[in-house]
């Protein structure tokens, strides 16, 4: 194995920057995650518990919208307060950017990203739009160094995934509720159907649609207050045990207790180490990682029962972690906050735009490229194949966003022969070389360089 500490800022982390320096070792990517969360502090991002507070403001508001038949009055305080959340929401947005702009342990960047696409939950209505970002704060973010048990629970169990899966409404056909009002919508497989096919078995895992039905009938119970905050609606739940993959679980309901302990079995199965390794594979490595890569992390999964810095630490230290072959093209979020480290976006020039200018700048190229922030199409998250993003579209949108987005957010442009090695260090071409030289204009020169394909790949 032959350690490159600018591969590793690219391929594990959010690209090279001129004014951080790369990691010396394999280690000190873990040991970043053990670090305080400086960007964290920097860079606030609301909680989803305090993020409520917001929710029934907004559902008070509406309330009292309807109440007065709509007046205008009512109306315009409706509508500026979702214009308020807009722009706090496109503030966390800039701030997440920010984090991988700054960090001086960009592996943790990654891993949120990866993992909040694991566990992808959004709002499905207007009040909610902006609730994915306090989510993240909430139930990745704390949880990406312990144990993918504790993670599984956080995410699964929290009130914007049961929201997200039409879980919050779910009843169990033999409960008490049910008994006592026939308009219930009933038993709802959606999160129990997930958990197991995108959470944690893999699709093809060993379970079939009875044991779907079982864990979605333990599920019963987990439901959400009108200010989108947690209960656990103890009429709602189903009687009885319920057997998942042969175990059984909650015969004398105990709250969440039988729940965790089935998402605790179901983080530890050894196909959930394997869905986990190839996914983390594919994400770090290539669309069809080695299988000994694979092997290799799905080992260290199953001796440590998912302890996900073993996990990560298996990745980093197999030989295919450091191939100089860079396979991954970046998805779009990903180019834009790796452009905004190369060009050492400053905070206080970010602070400075207008709700506007960011979306222009932002927002809407984010769209032409193919990836909506925060809003995948589905809950298996955004594709990794390198496909979804090469499209004549997509590279259109990349290509007008390098040429165009450099001299508005870096006032200061730096010479474009440095910027090269800035950007790419041992992996500048001499085709980009050139191209950084024989441009017309230094702001045409330095997106060149950033839409090149050098650039484009990890």
């Amino acid at each position: 194995m032959v350690f490159s500490p600018q591969l590793a800022e690219i391929r594990f982390g959010c690209g090279l920057s001129p004014v951080i320096a790369p990691p010396a070792a394999p280690q000190a990517l873990l040991d970043g995650l053990a670090a305080p969360d400086d960007m964290a502090q920097a860079f606030p991002i609301e909680r989803y518990d305090t993020y409520r507070a917001w929710i029934a403001r907004a559902k008070e508001v509406r309330r009292g919208t309807m109440r007065s038949k709509r007046s205008k009055e009512s109306v315009d305080a409706f509508r500026k307060l979702k214009q308020e959340q807009a722009r706090i929401g496109l503030t966390w947005t800039v701030h997440t950017l920010m984090r991988s702009t700054m960090s001086a342990t960009p592996f943790r960047e990654r891993l949120v990203a990866f993992w909040s696409d694991h566990f992808t939950a959004h709002g499905k209505n207007g009040i909610l739009a902006t609730a994915t970002a306090p989510y993240i704060e909430e139930a990745i973010r704390p949880h990406i160094a312990g144990s993918f048990a504790e993670l599984l629970i956080a995410a699964s169990t929290h009130p914007l995934m049961l929201h997200y899966l039409d879980q919050a409404a779910s009843v169990g056909p033999g409960s008490r509720a049910a008994a006592k009002q026939d308009k219930l919508e009933g038993l709802n497989e959606n999160l129990a159907r997930e958990v197991m096919e995108l959470h944690t078995l893999g699709v093809g895992g060993p379970y079939g649609q009875q044991d779907v039905r079982e864990l979605a009938e333990l599920f019963t119970g987990m439901s959400t207050t009108r200010d989108g905050g947690f209960r656990f609606a103890e009429a709602y739940t189903e009687p009885g045990a319920e057997t998942v993959l042969g175990q059984s679980y909650g015969g004398r309901r105990a709250g969440m207790d039988p729940i965790r302990a089935a998402l605790t079995d179901l983080a530890r199965h050894p196909a959930t180490a394997r869905h986990i390794a190839r996914k983390l594979a594919v994400h770090f490595h290539s669309d069809t990682p080695p299988d000994d890569l694979v092997a290799h992390v799905e080992a260290r999964f199953i001796a440590t029962q998912g302890d996900l810095p073993s996990v990560y630490s298996a990745l980093l230290e197999h030989p295919a972690a450091w191939d100089e072959t860079r396979h991954n093209v970046k998805p779009p979020v990903d180019f834009v906050a790796s452009a905004w480290r190369a060009l050492a976006v400053r905070p206080e020039r970010m602070a400075r735009m207008k709700p506007g200018a960011l979306r222009k700048l932002l927002e809407q190229p984010l769209i032409a490229m193919g990836q909506r922030w925060h809003r995948p199409n589905g809950p298996d998250g955004w594709p990794e194949q390198d496909a979804a993003w090469i499209t004549p579209p997509g590279v259109s949108a990349r290509l007008r966003w390098a040429l165009a987005a450099p001299r508005e957010l870096q006032p200061n442009l730096p010479d474009p022969r440095v910027f090269v090695d800035q950007a790419l260090g041992p992996f500048a071409t001499e085709k980009v070389r050139f191209a950084a030289t024989a441009a017309e204009s230094q702001p045409e020169a330095i997106g060149l360089v950033l839409a090149s394909p050098a650039f484009q790949r990890r």
